[in-house]
C-alpha cells in the first residue's frame, strides 16, 4: 500500500519526521508502528472521514466523526505528543521555511 507521504512526490526531511507540501511540514506516521498496526489505524482514519463528509448538516455527528479522524491521527503519531523522544520540537504544521528545515527546504 502506498501511503500519500511516502510518495516520492512530497519531499522528506533528512531526519524522516515530516514531508512537505505546498511548504509545509505535516508530521509522519510514527515508523515504530508495525505493519498491522498501521494498517488497522489507516482502515480507522479513512473511515472516520467518510463519517465526517457523510454527516453533512448533522453538528453531532460531524463533531463524533472529527473526533474519531483526531483518534486515528493521534494514535499514528500524525498528531498529539511527537513520536521522537530526543527532546527535538514539534513543528507540526508550520511552514518549513520558518523552521530549521528551510535551508534544507530552499536547497530542493
Amino acid at each position: 500500500m502506498i501511503k500519500a507521504q511516502d510518495s516520492p512526490s512530497y519531499p522528506r526531511t533528512p531526519d524522516g519526521r515530516y514531508f512537505v507540501v505546498r511548504g509545509r511540514l505535516w508530521r509522519k506516521s510514527n515508523p515504530a508502528l508495525d505493519d498491522v498496526t498501521r494498517e488497522k489505524l489507516v482502515k480507522e482514519l479513512m473511515s472516520a472521514r467518510r463519517a465526517v463528509r457523510d454527516a453533512k448538516g448533522n453538528p453531532q455527528a460531524i463533531k463524533a466523526a472529527r473526533t474519531l479522524v483526531e483518534r486515528a491521527k493521534v494514535a499514528l503519531g500524525e498528531r498529539g505528543a511527537p513520536w521522537w523522544d530526543d527532546g527535538a520540537p514539534d513543528f507540526n504544521r508550520h511552514m518549513a521555511k520558518n523552521t530549521p528545515y528551510a535551508d534544507w527546504f530552499t536547497s530542493l
